[in-house]
């Protein structure tokens, strides 16, 4: 991979030189997966869960091929097949050994393939007839298990197959994958209470037939050291205390910290201080202003006022307590039982759990959070 011209990535994965740590999961789950163990991945959003799954495609043994999806666009079977057989011809070269079986299988399915035009990446579109999507998609893995090299493949926001018009889904996909050998699957996604339901609840056809993994936020210490690394790299120059206030100031939330240190290090400022930091992350806020303007005009009253209070409070573990409503001016605990189901659907908050299990309710969107405490 080429060097990128800022080393802060905020989109895709340019190699393990610019990830990181993560030291810890990445061997557990190359553990598991060269062992045939499946693995389950979950976390919120915005923490790097992606970023992780590229990287540890990234470290396959020679004799592996990793095939990366996200599914959170697919809504129905059919557009999952394209989304599948898409991401094997773009795996690796067609010239090579392994891409020229995968080019020449997915060609069978007489696919319409175009190139996108920003990436120059080929697109596949399989027109199927209502009910055909699925022989595709098993004829798909059969072909995968049957290679002379191991197969891994990731499917991203794997929930959004509850999504899908299809019924009993999970239990068709789990029917043809338990009879794989040569395919191992990550399984990952952001909505932890469908993911834990798919992969934990007893009466699902996933129950327990994988590693269940919960990614958390990089400790403070890795970060500190790679971020004064990176712009160290690029012969600039950041204090500890200033990467401190960074990563306080981003809640530790690794998109966010990437998102304001690719602005700082795009400034070309040779000495990166508090008043630059903070004069970036203002302007970022400006920026958006409009879409934080258009959150206001998606949700109810009720809701807009109960996201609102969640903002302020930055974490909110009683949102249901007379004390909570009344100093946010919210109405009765039954209104605010509706928002907050109606909000963690339109994944504007999430529900997520201190160390000590107890739950809490937090805003997605750390940028509106600042927006809100600003105003």
């Amino acid at each position: 991979m080429k060097n990128p011209p800022n080393p802060f990535i905020t989109v895709g994965y340019a190699g393990p030189q610019w990830f990181c740590d993560r030291e810890e999961e990445t061997e557990s789950i190359l553990r598991d997966i060269t062992n045939g163990t499946s693995v389950t991945l979950t976390s919120i959003r915005r923490i790097g869960k992606t970023g992780l799954i590229r990287h540890i495609l990234g470290q396959l043994p020679k004799n592996y091929v990793g095939i990366y999806l996200d599914i959170q666009p697919a809504e129905n079977m059919n557009d999952f097949l394209n989304i599948f057989a898409t991401s094997m011809i773009n795996a690796v070269p067609e010239k090579s050994k392994p891409g020229s079986a995968i080019w020449n299988f997915i060609k069978s399915l007489r696919p319409t393939i175009s190139f996108e035009q920003l990436s120059g990446l080929p697109q596949v579109t399989i027109d199927t007839r209502p009910g055909k999507p699925e022989p595709d998609i098993n004829a798909t893995l059969k072909f995968l298990e049957k290679q002379p090299f191991r197969i891994v493949v990731a499917i991203d926001e794997f929930q959004q197959v509850l999504n899908f018009p299809e019924k009993n889904t999970d239990a068709w996909l789990r029917s043809i994958i338990q009879q794989l050998n040569n395919v191992t699957f990550i399984f990952s996604g952001s909505q932890q209470h469908l993911m834990g339901d798919l992969f934990n609840s007893p009466s699902k056809p996933f129950y327990r037939s994988t590693h269940f993994m919960k990614i958390n936020k990089i400790p403070v210490n890795e970060y500190r050291n790679f971020i004064c690394r990176l712009f160290g790299l690029g012969k600039r120059k950041i204090s500890n205390e200033t990467v401190d206030e960074i990563l306080e100031w981003a809640a530790h939330h690794t998109y966010y910290i990437q998102l304001l240190c690719n602005r700082l290090f795009a400034t070309g400022e040779p000495l990166i201080t508090r008043e630059l930091w903070q004069s970036e992350a203002l302007k970022s806020l400006r920026e958006t202003e409009t879409v934080f303007f258009n959150y206001r005009e998606l949700l109810t009253n009720a809701q807009w006022l109960l996201l609102k209070a969640i903002a302020s409070k930055r974490k909110v573990y009683s949102p249901t307590s007379k004390e909570f409503l009344q100093k946010y001016n919210l109405a009765g605990s039954a209104t605010v039982i509706q928002s907050l189901r109606a909000l963690l659907k339109k994944e504007m908050i999430f529900r997520d759990y201190e160390l000590d299990g107890q739950s809490y309710y937090s805003v997605y969107d750390l940028l509106f959070q600042h927006w809100i405490r600003n105003e």
